[in-house]
């Protein structure tokens, strides 16, 4: 009998195979970041080698070093200043409205980059991100410069928020591609998700949030019973 955390991994393979079904040859495809999304780029390096054409814009420097050993031919907006079909995975995902939380790989920035350029936003998850209102699981991550964090956090913190600077695992500061740190935010549940962001995204020094509202195209849901497609109700 499977563990339920490989239960978890067999529905997150599900999920990913369906997304990497919706490339097609000639797409401009943006690659997410996370355990999901590594799924899909592993299934994308498969239909690579069997003869599918399509060039793709990382999430990250992870993710564009796992498209590389697969073979997949990666490019930057400096010539694809549109994407086709960006598919990536969410920390939280709200009902109804689809508003996500991301970055808990610390990748936010330019996740939220690569999804704003594109065409179609395909969001990977399994059900157990599925909430009735983002902060019921999670914090969020805010990604900040490194000069006045402190302050940062500070405004962060006077929104209500409890706030932890990411360290690594060695005590020491976590950075971004982007070369800044990450506060993760927690404000618990969050009736109005939008509000918050709004209040957060307006503090100065704060380069990019983990709230993603209003981007999601589709949610692509893992569940025991199979996979279901949402769309913003």
């Amino acid at each position: 009998m499977s563990t339920a955390a490989e239960q978890a991994d067999l529905q997150k393979r599900e999920v990913a195979l369906a997304a990497a079904g919706l490339v097609e040859d000639g797409m401009v495809v943006g690659l997410g970041t996370g355990s999901t999304s590594a799924y899909v780029i592993e299934e994308l390096g498969r239909r690579w080698k069997e003869g599918l054409r399509f060039v793709g814009i990382p999430t990250s420097e992870r993710s564009a070093e796992q498209a590389r050993g697969l073979g997949i031919e990666l490019v930057t907006f400096a010539t694809h200043p549109v994407i086709d079909v960006a598919i990536d995975g969410a920390d939280e995902v709200e009902r109804g409205s689809l508003n996500l939380v991301k970055g808990l790989g610390g990748a936010l920035f330019r996740e939220k980059i690569v999804a704003s350029a594109a065409r179609r936003f395909v969001v990977v998850v399994d059900e157990s991100k599925l909430v009735d209102h983002l902060g019921s699981r999670t914090h969020v991550p805010v990604e900040v410069t490194q000069f006045a964090w402190e302050r940062s956090a500070f405004q962060i913190e006077a929104l209500g928020a409890k706030v932890t600077a990411r360290r690594t695992k060695t005590g020491e500061f976590f950075v971004t591609d982007g070369g800044n740190y990450i506060l993760d935010s927690n404000f618990g549940v969050m009736p109005d998700a939008s509000a918050t962001a709004a209040a957060v995204g307006a503090i100065v020094g704060v380069v990019e949030t983990g709230f993603f509202i209003g981007m999601a195209t589709e949610v692509l849901v893992a569940g025991a019973d199979g996979m279901t497609r949402l769309v913003v109700s």
